[in-house]
């Protein structure tokens, strides 16, 4: 898939999410919330299908903010189920083969536990009073970025020098 395509659809995919999360939790827009996660679902279901990176990084964050009970709207459900849906369909019964049968349950661990730890640093008062860094980190959610960014060097480092764990997917 063309790469400026995926940058794109990954950004209108965050941008909708929050469009959604805004639209629910400040103007108690429920029809409106629930459009835009609609959307939202089918673009991450079709970049996770399509991409093994985004199926690590949308699983994660699903899975994360499952765990940590933060799927807390309507909204969030049917974007959850949209996705689920859709990349069932896209991705397990793709005609090039089933993208799950490719990920690594280490590398989508780190994603979940990445995705786990920003939701429950995220708007948590005891955390934020600790200290200005920590509520910055938390409210942008900087450890699934950093997860990521490791992945993404040691893949870069793969690449070059044929490094490798076993059962562990660099980016």
């Amino acid at each position: 898939m063309n790469q400026v395509l995926i940058a794109l659809l990954y950004s209108l995919s965050g941008f909708l999410m929050k469009l959604s999360d805004d639209e629910y939790d400040e103007k108690s827009n429920k029809l409106s919330s629930i459009i835009l996660g609609i959307i939202c679902g089918i673009i991450i279901a079709f970049l996770a299908s399509n991409n093994i990176d985004a199926s690590y990084i949308f699983i994660g964050i699903l899975v994360g903010t499952a765990l940590s009970f933060k799927i807390d709207g309507i909204h969030h459900i049917v974007t959850f189920l949209v996705f689920l849906l859709l990349y069932l369909v896209w991705g397990v019964f793709n005609p090039n083969g089933s993208i799950l049968t490719d990920l690594s349950l280490i590398t989508l661990l780190i994603c979940i536990i990445s995705a786990f730890i920003d939701e429950i640093g995220n708007d948590n008062k005891s955390i934020y009073n600790k200290s200005k860094f920590l509520k910055f980190f938390f409210d942008y959610r900087f450890t699934m970025k950093l997860a990521i960014l490791f992945l993404a060097i040691l893949g870069y480092y793969q690449s070059i020098t044929g490094f490798s764990l076993p059962f562990v997917d660099f980016f």
